[in-house]
């Protein structure tokens, strides 16, 4: 008898504390990439007529004023002419493979308000929208690496010390 008081209290106790911390309970999947870093990346920029006539909905519905400092800040961070730096960051956010230190610098450059702005706007595109509710701690974890790698000094540094 006492077996089955002490296993009710014990199943009781762990139900409570599941419903208090439910992340106790689930796998930590925030470390897992969002698309297998094996797969050829240009792949998610396939488009249709449907998915171009969506993107042109949501640019053309942009208000001046968000388009006008989105295209600022696209400049800053290099998607304008090379936009190398700017598919890294969403390699990095997708897949967790790091953006190089010169990209950071560019992103760090932008700011953090053009870091989040560009890249909330490109979640919002069709290719990219079956992720948007899983980038936001991406995108922030992007701007938080870069800013403390940018900030610290790099291994070339301190060979003049």
């Amino acid at each position: 008898m006492e077996t089955k008081t002490i296993f009710k209290a014990f199943f009781i106790i762990t139900t409570l504390v599941s419903y208090v911390y439910p992340s106790l309970g689930q796998e930590d999947v925030d470390d897992e990439p969002l698309v297998n870093p094996a797969r050829k990346f240009d792949t998610l920029y396939a488009t249709s007529p449907a998915s171009e006539d969506y993107d042109n909905y949501i640019l053309k519905n942009l208000p001046p004023k968000y388009k006008t400092y989105i295209g600022t800040c696209m400049g800053k961070m290099g998607y304008i002419g090379v936009k190398k730096c700017g598919d890294d960051v969403l390699k990095e956010i997708l897949t967790n493979e790091p953006v190089s230190r010169e990209c950071c610098m560019e992103v760090v450059r932008a700011g953090k308000k053009c870091h989040m702005a560009i890249n909330k706007l490109m979640f919002r595109f069709y290719q990219l929208k079956r992720f948007a509710s899983q980038v936001s701690f991406k995108i922030n974890d992007v701007w938080n690496r870069c800013s403390a790698e940018v900030e610290s000094p790099s291994s070339s540094d301190d060979d003049t010390i």
